[in-house]
């Protein structure tokens, strides 16, 4: 008989995936199967492991993937089956989350189970927007309640609500705003009461409406809001305690490509400016450690004047490997260190070395212009690269007669593991190297004709050339924060340099 699994019914708060407890983050990482809505940012999935099942079960105004008795047939059948399962919930289980449905169904077969608390809408959405749902003097409590029933109806118990002076939070309520606002005002309620109505909060799609309430509807369809939304009926509706933080990618979507790490550290960056980020981090990073004329190379470094490193994943690549094999530090008292950009940089400077050559324009065939004005003909230098590493870098090694040994430390190939929408509608969608132009297309990805490419370097221009591009920004930075500048500045409506091919 197989070990009796758990089922851990975890809140993952509103909007943004950053929202969700500390708890409901690390069960993400070890369950063997989650089951999740259609609400959630699905960025939380990528906590999951690898070998983690992941179930949607949709349940969304409208669209149900799965019906409540099937989900409950879900939680139980892998629980049976020993495994550790994470019920992934927007906002709390608890607030109109069914997720007391869910355990009625574990205990009915005696199932053991958790419960994570998650951050409701009710509240942080309006809080987010600069509403309180409460304020002294104004309004001493507020009442959570849903806008429709199972029959698609408005509750008939919103009638008992018009005579209340504390805030009112409706939610899954936008499809029968109208009638909810009629009923209110035909019962009592003032129709100059302030209104308001917040669609896709928490997040960077996060649009806020005000109004009164006689007028809020017709608002709401002026401006074409959509679900998910909350609505707020009270006075504490008037005010706009907004977060006075500068986002200006707010509503910007962005596609980022690349290795994980590479991708991660854009979309922290971009996200933090209030864009929605689609992560693409189709390409991985395979290590040649175990290469014996790189590992012959360290062990004998002094025999070299300068190390040259190319990329950050080269520089993390070759600290590594000069610690498995315990080589000390102060062998490379006299050896220079060229890099080709400051993100290199910053991975030496971590382990105490300071580069001595960083070019001013981020490009392999700059970096080896500046290597030729230093080095002499008795210095022989160390290049640790990719393995289709730019043969600017040597060709111009060549023409100035130095010596060198070109090693290839690692390749960086498709992540078949990860699943993607091949069509990309994203306002602007970002690419760091050739490699990872070429993995897009060769993979049948696709892009809409309102999508914006940004790049970085010529090497990964002409890449998108290749492969049909003819119109793209290459950033005037050849680094991440390049990347971010110039989707700013086209945000702004700004001259931008931009590239096309004849």
């Amino acid at each position: 008989m197989n070990k009796l699994g758990k089922v851990y019914l975890v809140g993952a708060g509103c909007g943004d995936y950053d929202l969700i407890t500390l708890r409901g983050m690390n069960l993400l990482k070890v369950c063997d199967t989650v089951v999740y809505d259609s609400l959630i940012d699905s960025r939380l999935l990528d906590f999951t492991a690898d070998t983690t099942e992941k179930i949607c079960v949709g349940k969304r105004a409208g669209h149900h993937c799965e019906k409540q008795e099937r989900i409950n047939e879900i939680l139980v059948e892998n629980a049976l089956n020993g495994k550790a399962v994470v019920r992934l919930k927007g906002g709390d289980p608890f607030v109109f989350g069914r997720g007391g449905e869910e355990i009625l169904a574990l205990k009915k077969h005696n199932i053991p189970y958790d419960i994570v608390p998650g951050i409701t809408s009710a509240i942080a959405v309006p809080e987010l927007a600069g509403i309180p749902v409460t304020h002294r003097k104004m309004s001493r409590g507020f009442h959570v309640i849903t806008g429709h029933t199972a029959e698609d109806l408005i509750p008939e118990n919103i009638k008992k609500y018009a005579s209340t002076d504390e805030t009112l939070v409706i939610l899954m309520g936008l499809n029968n705003l109208s009638k909810i606002t009629e009923t209110l005002i035909l019962n009592g309620k003032d129709k100059n009461t302030p209104a308001a109505v917040i669609s896709h909060g928490a997040s960077a799609k996060q649009k806020t409406i005000r109004s009164d309430l006689k007028n809020i509807a017709d608002e709401v369809k002026k401006h074409k809001i959509k679900t998910p939304a909350v609505i707020i009926i009270g006075e504490t509706a008037a005010f706009d305690f907004s977060i006075n933080i500068n986002r200006p990618l707010t509503g910007v979507s962005v596609s980022v490509t690349g290795t994980e790490k590479l991708v991660d550290k854009l979309s922290e960056q971009l996200y933090a400016l209030g864009a929605d980020i689609n992560k693409l981090d189709y390409l991985q990073i395979c290590e040649y450690g175990n290469n014996k004329i790189f590992y012959d190379s360290l062990l004998n470094i002094q025999k070299y004047s300068m190390i040259v490193l190319t990329s950050m994943n080269g520089a993390e690549i070759f600290l590594k490997h000069l610690k498995k094999l315990k080589i000390d530090i102060r062998k490379l008292g006299n050896v220079k260190f060229a890099v080709i950009g400051n993100g290199t940089g910053e991975i030496l400077e971590k382990a105490g070395i300071y580069p001595d050559i960083i070019p001013e324009i981020y490009t392999a065939k700059e970096l080896g212009k500046c290597i030729a004005e230093t080095v002499s003909e008795t210095d022989k230098l160390l290049i640790l690269r990719a393995e289709k590493g730019s043969l600017d870098l040597t060709d111009v090694l060549d023409k100035s007669g130095i010596i060198y040994d070109d090693i290839k430390i690692y390749d960086v190939k498709m992540n078949n593991k990860k699943k993607y929408d091949e069509k990309i509608n994203s306002n602007f969608i970002t690419f760091a190297s050739s490699s990872g132009v070429n993995a897009f297309f060769e993979n049948g990805f696709t892009l809409s004709d309102s999508t914006e490419i940004i790049c970085i370097g010529e090497v990964t221009s002409q890449a998108l050339i290749k492969n049909g591009i003819e119109k793209f920004y290459i950033s005037d930075i050849q680094n991440v924060q390049g990347i971010i500048d110039t989707i700013l500045r086209e945000v702004k409506n700004e001259q931008i340099q931009t590239y096309e091919s004849e």
